[in-house]
């Protein structure tokens, strides 16, 4: 990554009041860009927007994805050079609550966003990001690449898979290789694994439960013990996204495609590994069910991000032992009460750090 890329440029970040847009908004700005970001009040209290003061770095809007003249008025306000597109319902399990809610921001607020970029100029970077559930789950053992098939059984997973297909929609349509010159906008999606950090408090995630039920001293019930999953710290995966939109802004075309981003193979764990690696940090109690609990969810998920290691020379610069490390570490410095942007900066700093000695 060039740092030097980011001084001063202006970003528009929708989403930057969830958990991985709040990273994201505290990182651009400690790399000196102009962000503007667009989203819903927090989902959670507490959040990381709030314990980190994300507003007070930023230009904060708070409205609504499915609002298309807001967006759009918005971003022309804002003159952005480079947009992040993270605003979305971000978990399975709420999607069968309401699959309506989870369609509308999922699929037409990525439509809104591509439409908001149409008619506004300057822009020549998009990045929408989509998840790595945004495949056919086969339940084969092995990894998925971004030329398989999309699709998904529960309307989370199926969300992710119609962004995908919106996405590629609007690069074939509206801003297509052949005519770059004249548009200027590079459109590429991203495809990140189960990314955990410090400041995640939603409900249905297995290491935010766990640290819940850690601190209230109370067990937590384990639905897919053997489900296995690619985890990755949150800051592995925004650094993708960040190496993705430079290049998208200083090669254009080249580069507009589905990416994903995900861990090292030895890190792609089980649940019921996540739990004892977390168990030996940390007391807390997890009771297994003996059979899975709940609705349909996949029980194997793998990425191969061969082609961002290989074309934009990502690597993930932290495994999920270090990963573990951080959350659990953030999270006691949370219950100190010690100050979290400081917190988030260090860990910003040491991620980055690291990348170079990766490079």
């Amino acid at each position: 990554m060039n740092a030097d890329f980011w001084r001063d440029r202006r970003v528009f970040l929708t989403g930057h009041t969830g958990f991985k847009g709040a990273w994201l908004a505290l990182w651009l700005t400690r790399l000196g860009a102009q962000v503007t970001g667009y989203a819903l009040p927090p989902a959670t209290q507490p959040s990381l927007f709030d314990e980190a003061g994300v507003g007070e770095l930023i230009d904060s809007v708070i409205a609504d994805i499915r609002d298309l003249p807001s967006l759009t008025r918005a971003m022309q306000q804002a003159r952005p050079e480079v947009v992040f597109h993270l605003a979305a319902q971000a978990l399975v399990r709420p999607s069968y609550d309401d699959p309506v809610e989870t369609y509308a921001s999922n699929v037409m607020g990525t439509v809104h966003m591509c439409e908001a970029v149409r008619q506004t100029p300057g822009v020549r970077a998009l990045v929408c990001v989509t998840s790595d559930k945004c495949y056919a789950n086969q339940g084969w053992d092995w990894a998925y690449r971004e030329t398989d098939h999309l699709g998904g059984h529960d309307p989370y997973s199926a969300s992710k898979a119609c962004s995908e297909l919106v996405a590629a929609s609007y690069r074939d349509s509206f801003f297509p290789v052949a005519d770059h010159a004249r548009h200027g906008v590079a459109l590429a999606t991203a495809r990140a694994g189960n990314v955990i950090g410090g400041g995640d408090w939603s409900l249905d995630r297995l290491v935010p439960d766990l640290l819940r039920g850690a601190d209230q001293n109370q067990p937590v019930l384990i639905r897919r013990a053997d489900a296995t999953r690619p985890w990755q710290h949150v800051l592995d995966a925004l650094s993708g996204y960040l190496i993705l939109a430079q290049r998208l802004h200083d090669e254009g075309p080249a580069q507009a495609a589905p990416w994903n981003f995900g861990p090292d193979e030895s890190d792609v764990r089980s649940v019921r590994q996540i739990v004892d690696a977390l168990h030996r940090r940390l007391p807390l109690t997890a009771e297994f069910a003996a059979t899975p609990v709940g609705p349909h969810e996949a029980m194997a998920l793998r990425l191969d991000s061969a082609m961002a290691r290989r074309r934009l020379g990502w690597l993930p610069a932290w495994t999920l032992d270090d990963a573990l490390h951080r959350v659990v570490e953030w999270h006691q410095a949370w219950r100190r009460q010690e100050d979290m942007r400081s917190v988030c900066l260090a860990q910003i700093d040491d991620h980055m750090n690291a990348c170079k000695k990766d490079r």
